[in-house]
């Protein structure tokens, strides 16, 4: 994978190395690693468990072409993480209608399971804590290879399934059309044109 025809529009701070939101974690001993925003995301190899119950090996690159959403959660058989993983399965069909790939379950599941014995994957993506040996909940939203949206929560706080299909739909909107997405853009919602007096028609109505 590469992004020397990565063309895409993108509103990226220039020195920041991504957009990483932290909940209560400030404390806590952050594992370092190679997830940036706008930089190719960290590619992986590793065993996964398929919705079909086969073991496969699985890679980043063989969703070239897809976007893919690759979420860990710390711990199996506990209390939050079901829900987020279930939340996730239930709605696998959803994304796929955008094309997008969801991986990171748990069985019964709609999604592949990754494994990741050594935290390889997940030092690589910047969410193991370290001092503990477990993982903060990171999510994140690849396409073309290239990472486009990072979100780390500390442990007690799950991610919202529609969240991500809004931000899916927001990056494919921009990607399509080359313009902005403002806050809270749902699907139909107006849009701004990166241009000083074309901007004006959006802001116009924002009154």
């Amino acid at each position: 994978m590469n992004d020397t025809n990565n063309t895409r529009t993108r509103c990226l701070l220039p020195d920041w190395s991504s957009t990483v939101s932290l909940f209560r974690a400030a404390h806590s001993k952050m594992s370092s690693g190679n997830a940036r925003i706008g930089h190719p995301a960290p590619n992986f190899k590793a065993t996964a468990v398929m919705p079909d119950g086969r073991f496969k090996d699985l890679s980043l690159s063989d969703y070239k072409g897809k976007y893919v959403v690759l979420f860990f959660y710390p711990l199996d058989f506990t209390f939050g993480c079901p829900t987020e993983i279930n939340a996730f399965c239930d709605r696998a069909e959803e994304f796929k209608k955008l094309n997008c790939q969801v991986t990171g379950g748990l069985g019964p599941m709609n999604i592949p399971m990754v494994s990741d014995p050594k935290h390889t994957t997940a030092q690589d993506y910047r969410v193991l804590k370290a001092d503990e040996g477990i993982l903060f909940r990171g999510l994140f939203i690849i396409d073309k290879g290239i990472l486009w949206q990072i979100t780390v929560n500390d442990l007690p706080v799950g991610h919202s399934v529609d969240e991500t299909l809004r931000l899916v739909q927001a990056f494919q909107f921009t990607d399509k059309h080359g313009e902005l997405c403002p806050a809270g853009l749902k699907p139909g919602s107006d849009t701004i044109k990166p241009d000083v007096q074309k901007s004006k028609e959006y802001f116009s109505k924002q009154k």
